[in-house]
């Protein structure tokens, strides 16, 4: 069967599998709608938030990125799981222990205040639509390997099966199908990884095989990452294994990203929303746990992807005459995500640093995608990881769209503009606000303002500069006030929000790490104006001790 026959059999029968699933627990309530009854059991929360949460930029992008950029790639790792430590610590326990639907809501009851409250929507909003233009960007790109069709084709056709069985299953058909996609994405990153490492270095373990020898080709008997330099110093390039060369990040660059990453964790709202389907604040920290041991699994294999994907591309396609190119080429250059320019005119692929000499441009986003045809796998394989790809950007969009919903039906309609709305009318606002989101996302996909994982990057550092600190503020201190939180949301989102956009670098720290610098404001901003009102009144001070009670037996 071709690649695109096992693309279609593979695709159908995990889309099946999904629908069916959210048709099967479609919410019928709003408590059902919004945190799945809080009846999830903390293992399958745990692998549900692990789906939720490895998103395109995790599946297909990040390995991507680290394949170019080498070390300094490692900090998406140490970010994106460094966070989990802090939600475990911080927040997800309080924040389940006080209840509720949403973070707007919890932001609004905590400090008293419409006004806080609207100013958590607009971020979560803001935060969610552009993390999602990332996952539509990946679905796009997947379905245009799938369909042999343009990326814009590609993004309306996830479109389509996004809303499907988002808005008609809530938060509690979104739980068990993010159960099932765990399954497919991880199963799907596992069985190329281990089938390359055994082919390149001899070992059957991805991890181990990152730090073994090459056993095949000119470099065989020498190091995988040793490799890796020698490539790199012939081709121009920074050496792949050092830091804080030239042409790489600065440390301080380097810990500004790695800590943006890590406090936008802890801030982001569709993942903070998962913890409110659990039963209690007990379950909600052993969710914390599970769901960082699921990731572990996929980001220890990551490097190694890279440095195999990386391997393979250059050995395959470096001074090999463009009429020899592989099929996957060709497939890759007609859907503009792989571009050669034969300056020279002596029909060789020539790569390289130099932008003079360079004749091959290569989008980042595909290396995942294309990194077992590069590996000669066999044609299941190629699609399994198309199936994989789709299940994780799938479910990461499903979840940014629950917090698009219950912001703007919830959050907006149900606590401000008409608190006597019944439960019937607001769950069909929320599956309409549903839709329109999805729609609106699609736009951000076809225009996004980059690849899929520096999107992601730029929300992280909103949620970073906007949620955190509030957030935290409001579990450990009775001192901080309504306007300290609103002052401290605006100025930390304003603030770095106009740096993504106008490309600012303060102290060598770039717009992917400027969340980190914002963050700093937000806090100091919302301790001073606190200082300089009145204290909040005592019922509300009252909630922080009830929320840091510890959970009765």
């Amino acid at each position: 069967m071709t690649i695109q026959g096992w693309s279609f059999t593979f695709v159908g029968l995990t889309f099946a599998l999904y629908i069916g699933i959210a048709v099967w627990s479609r919410a019928r309530s709003a408590s059902g709608f919004y945190v799945a009854g809080r009846g999830v059991p903390a293992v399958a929360n745990g692998m549900a938030t692990a789906a939720d949460w490895m998103s395109a930029a995790s599946f297909i992008s990040m390995a991507g990125l680290i394949s170019f950029m080498g070390y300094d790639g490692t900090y998406y790792l140490i970010g994106w799981t460094g966070g989990y430590v802090l939600l475990a610590l911080l927040l997800v326990p309080y924040l389940r222990r006080f209840g509720r639907y949403t973070v707007p809501e919890f932001v609004g009851d905590r400090y008293g205040s419409q006004a806080a409250r609207v100013v958590a929507l607009v971020c979560a909003l803001f935060i969610s639509f552009t993390y999602i233009a990332g996952q539509m960007r990946g679905v796009g790109i997947v379905f245009a390997q799938l369909l042999d069709v343009e990326i814009t084709t590609g993004v309306i056709t996830g479109m389509v099966l996004v809303f499907v069985y988002a808005v008609v299953g809530g938060m509690r058909g979104i739980t068990y199908t993010q159960v099932a996609q765990y399954c497919v994405l991880i199963v799907a990153y596992l069985i190329p990884a281990v089938a390359i490492s055994a082919k390149m270095t001899g070992s059957w373990i991805p991890q181990i095989g990152f730090g073994s020898t090459v056993v095949e080709g000119p470099y065989a008997g020498e190091f995988l990452l040793h490799t890796l330099d020698q490539l790199h110093d012939k081709l121009g390039f920074p050496a792949y294994t050092e830091a804080f060369t030239p042409g790489k990040e600065s440390m301080v660059g380097v810990f500004a990203i790695a800590l943006t990453l890590m406090v936008g964790t802890a801030g982001l709202p569709h993942v903070l929303i998962r913890f409110y389907t659990v039963k209690g604040a007990s379950a909600a920290r052993w969710s914390a746990l599970w769901a960082l041991l699921f990731i572990a699994v996929l980001y220890t294999t990551a490097p190694a992807i890279a440095a195999f994907a990386r391997v393979n591309l250059i050995q395959t396609l470096h001074e090999t005459p463009v009429a020899e190119a592989p099929a996957w080429f060709e497939k890759w250059q007609g859907q503009k995500l792989l571009k050669f320019d034969d300056l020279d005119g002596d029909g060789l692929i020539d790569y390289g640093a130099d932008p003079d000499t360079n004749e091959l441009t290569i989008d980042k986003d595909i290396m995942v995608l294309a990194n077992p045809e590069i590996a000669k796998l066999p044609a299941w394989v190629v699609a399994l990881v198309l199936a994989g790809g789709l299940a994780a950007a799938l479910s990461t969009a499903a979840g940014l769209l629950m917090v698009i919903s219950s912001s703007v039906s919830h959050d907006y309609c149900k606590s401000i503009k008409y608190p006597g709305m019944s439960e019937r009318r607001e769950l069909l606002v929320a599956r309409c606000s549903a839709a329109v989101a999805v729609v609106v996302a699609g736009v951000f996909g076809i225009y996004p303002p980059g690849f899929v994982a520096e999107v992601v990057a730029y929300a992280f550092g909103l949620a970073a500069s906007s949620f955190f600190p509030v957030l935290v503020l409001g579990v450990f201190s009775r001192r901080v006030n309504r306007q300290g939180a609103v002052a401290g949301m605006l100025v930390g989102i304003a603030f770095t929000a106009t740096c993504i956009f106008f490309g600012v670098t303060l102290f060598g720290i770039g717009p992917k790490g400027i969340g980190m610098v914002g963050m700093l404001l937000n806090f100091a901003v919302a301790i001073l104006v606190s200082r300089m009102t009145p204290a909040p009144e005592p019922e509300l001070q009252a909630i922080v001790d009830q929320i840091r009670q510890p959970e009765s037996p």
